[in-house]
């Protein structure tokens, strides 16, 4: 069996290993190792009890392993870099990174440095934690995955059939960077305002919150549309991306979002590789973000008190 390892265990970390796990061996790799016996709730309710291997960075370069087919970096934006640097000396430079990172910061830095191939991938599955032992399964979205300069295509549609296999539902796409802006766009408009408020996703629909996702997605647009990011699904201007924002919404309805996780445990949030491209983009195109900006400014305040 093929070996992958996936470094960051948190909630998309985690039920990556549990959809993995069947098919290929896992190991799943952070700052400290948690317990062997973890639990997933699926969206239905339903408990799946497996048994996952689990190694701290530091042992897994110590015991020099045989190298893995993939390695999944599960990391937050802002901590990926780093993460990778803490396993490199164990790792071919010809291995297979895939990275799953919210925002466009870390993907565009470690394709320029890595030398083997980088795939990145962008993911509407929703999933939150409930310890060191329990990932709960949120809801069930699409993922795509590619690498920025289109060159690994077989790569991606090979470890795309397999997550496909797995029910993760993948797909190999040649536009990875338009969706990764595209990712952007939705996470930009709901992960700030659910982080702020301690939220539920669904609840955005809300009136006392709509009307601040809709000034969001206004803003996204226009700096989409100057980064020639075409609207989804064929639509045109802030009404497709509207669309595709409460899309995401319903179908994660019950979703904790990372960032609310994030405030819960008084972590610093992603908002540096969320709204950071979006803030810098429009300033460079000449564009207004009062909005993006009060969002940035608010979620700093809230981090402060950490």
């Amino acid at each position: 069996m093929t070996t992958h390892w996936i470094l960051g265990p948190g909630a998309i970390g985690r039920l990556l290993a549990h959809s993995l796990s069947p098919f290929v061996e896992v190991a799943v790799i952070g700052r400290r190792a948690l317990p062997s016996r973890q639990v997933l709730t699926t969206p239905e309710g339903n408990v799946h009890i497996q048994h996952l291997t689990s190694l701290t960075a530091v042992q897994l370069v110590a015991d020099t392993p045989e190298s893995p087919a993939f390695v999944h970096i599960t990391t937050k934006a802002m901590a990926a870099e780093a993460a990778l640097s803490s396993i490199a000396s164990a790792l071919p430079p010809s291995t297979p990174l895939v990275l799953w990172q919210n925002g466009f910061y870390a993907q565009p830095r470690i394709t320029e440095t890595w030398p083997g191939p980088v795939l990145c991938a962008t993911t509407t599955q929703g999933a939150y934690l409930t310890g060191d032992d329990g990932v709960v399964h949120a809801g069930r979205g699409p993922t795509f995955m590619g690498d920025l300069d289109n060159q690994h295509t077989g790569l991606s549609e090979a470890l795309a059939a397999l997550l496909s296999e797995t029910g993760f539902t993948a797909a190999a796409v040649g536009d990875i960077r338009s969706r990764l802006w595209q990712k952007l766009a939705v996470n930009a408009a709901i992960n700030p305002l659910v982080a702020l408020h301690g939220l539920r996703n669904g609840e955005l629909r809300g009136e006392a919150y709509s009307s601040r996702v809709v000034a969001v997605v206004k803003e996204v647009t226009a700096i989409l549309a100057k980064e020639g990011v075409a609207p989804p699904n064929g639509g045109e201007g802030d009404t497709a991306w509207l669309a595709l924002v409460w899309q995401v919404v319903e179908n994660t309805a019950n979703n904790k979002a990372s960032m609310l996780q994030d405030v819960e445990a008084k972590r610093f949030t992603e908002r540096g590789a969320i709204l950071g491209p979006l803030i810098e983009s429009a300033e460079r195109h000449g564009l207004g973000c009062e909005v993006l900006k009060g969002l940035d400014q608010e979620l700093t305040l809230l981090e402060a008190r950490f």
